[in-house]
């Protein structure tokens, strides 16, 4: 059994940045079910499924701290380091709870700055990042011999995301590429990288909520995804799988997929109570 520690107001506490994987809730390390044992305040993304947090810290005071940008729904990154730095300050065991794996389009190294400038102590646990846990879902080996020798991580969620240099490189590049957060401008990613010099026939995988039981994949290539997804909503967490290991998908599939499917995280309804100082009472509708 694992004992926890003792919650001193007064004395600094502790802050876990930790991944829990990318949906699917049996998809959590040892390390981090070890963790969610242990803490008093979970502060959590959007894209963290409730079954884990239920399962494994019913103890815990819950802060939801969402970003959901594309609905103007997010919490600021400075409320979330405040909610940290408070809780911490408190004497209190906080696990900063992330979706997928903390160091991929995370957000961390802020939350790392706020940690290390107010002395409060801190561990790092890592997930199983999107990238990783869609493929295994779909079926397809990121890397494979003839077909894929290197793995690219990537996001373009705006014209800033990659510089204009780098798109030969990533049309000319056998490499696997793999976009976060990048569903809604994946017109404008086919269309560049079919200017840039990629096959039109490059295969595509579209997954949506993938590893979740309402997991969509659509598979075609950059060329016909300029028809057939235009005009299309895409559901959230959208990953986009481009080169030629993604035509393995039909190969390689184990799972039944659907073509279409609601929601599966809720929408982000507000955001966290913010504390006015790190002397403050604990925010409302926070009770411990």
């Amino acid at each position: 059994m694992i004992e926890r520690p003792t919650i001193t107001i007064g004395r600094k506490g502790k802050v876990v940045l930790m991944g829990a994987g990318p949906g699917d809730p049996e998809l959590i390390t040892l390390k981090a079910v070890r963790h969610l044992n242990l803490a008093d305040v979970i502060l959590t993304d959007r894209l963290v499924n409730d079954t884990i947090i239920q399962s494994h810290a019913p103890q815990a005071v819950v802060i939801p701290v969402g970003k959901q940008c594309r609905k103007n729904k997010s919490t600021p990154q400075l409320t979330i380091n405040e909610l940290m730095v408070f809780h911490a300050h408190s004497g209190r065991y906080v696990v900063r709870l992330k979706g997928g794996d903390v160091s991929v389009f995370s957000n961390i190294a802020d939350e790392l700055e706020t940690l290390v400038q107010h002395e409060i102590p801190y561990e790092i646990v890592p997930g199983i990042t999107a990238a990783l846990g869609a493929a295994a879902s779909l079926g397809v080996p990121l890397t494979s011999r003839g077909l894929s020798k290197g793995i690219r991580l990537l996001t373009f969620y705006n014209d800033a995301a990659i510089a204009t240099g780098e798109w030969e490189n990533l049309a000319a590049t056998e490499d696997t590429l793999v976009f976060y957060m990048s569903g809604e401008t994946s017109l404008e990613l086919a269309e560049r990288l079919i200017s840039f010099g990629k096959s039109p026939d490059t295969p595509i995988i579209l997954a949506e909520q993938a590893t979740t039981p309402l997991e969509v994949v659509t598979l075609t290539t950059l060329k016909d995804c300029l028809t057939e997804w235009k005009g299309r909503t895409f559901l959230s967490p959208a990953l986009l799988i481009i080169g030629k290991v993604a035509a393995l998908h039909n190969k390689y599939s184990w799972k039944q997929h659907l073509s279409h499917a609601p929601e599966y995280f809720p929408e982000v309804i507000q955001s966290a109570a913010r504390p006015t100082s790190s002397k403050s009472q604990v925010p409302v509708q926070i009770h411990f």
